[in-house]
């Protein structure tokens, strides 16, 4: 959270315009932060996408001219998203994505750590701890004031009112199991 993820795809979405390239831009269902029908940055910069549910839908969309598949907030889709992207990148689609790489809990986020492994390049962005001004690699949920407990459901879409940038000294998890 914070770190400038939506920001660096809306980036590289410009770049694939300027170049002239056909992109598709999608994002989850569940994602309701800000406006419907947009990837949205948390500075307000936007770009039209496609909004689906389920990651097979991406198929619906992806004619012969398309050239780019950008998607953003991929840890929210389920694990058909991994094929997707592959057999996608095998048929010479470029794919972008976005999204984070740990919960609330600290711990492996959904498709994210088998599309990391095989990602061709990975480019990993880090904010600045509210807490400490270090590297920020957690993401801190804020319940009430207070860190969300371990038992707390792992999906909340929220932006800055629920969720703050932490380093690992200060990324609370209360209730989390101690590693043994």
């Amino acid at each position: 959270m914070f770190a400038g993820k939506t920001e660096e795809l809306i980036r590289r979405i410009k770049r694939l315009e300027y170049a002239k390239q056909h992109v598709l831009v999608f994002k989850p269902k569940i994602d309701t932060r800000y406006n419907v029908g947009e990837i949205v940055s948390h500075n307000l910069s936007k770009k039209p996408s496609i909004i689906i549910d389920k990651s097979l839908e991406i198929y619906d969309y992806v004619k012969d001219n398309t050239d780019a598949v950008v998607i953003d907030e991929v840890q929210f889709f389920d694990n058909d998203i991994i094929n997707i992207t592959e057999d996608l990148a095998d048929r010479g689609i470029r794919v972008i994505v976005g999204g984070l790489d740990r919960n609330f809990r600290g711990e492996p986020f959904g498709p994210m750590p088998e599309l990391l492994a095989r990602a061709e390049f990975v480019t990993k962005l880090t904010a600045i701890c509210v807490k400490s001004g270090l590297p920020a690699t957690r993401t801190q949920r804020i319940i009430n004031g207070k860190p969300a407990e371990y038992s707390d459901p792992t999906i909340l879409v929220g932006a800055n009112e629920s969720y703050e940038p932490r380093s690992r000294h200060y990324h609370e998890v209360p209730g989390k199991p101690k590693k043994t």
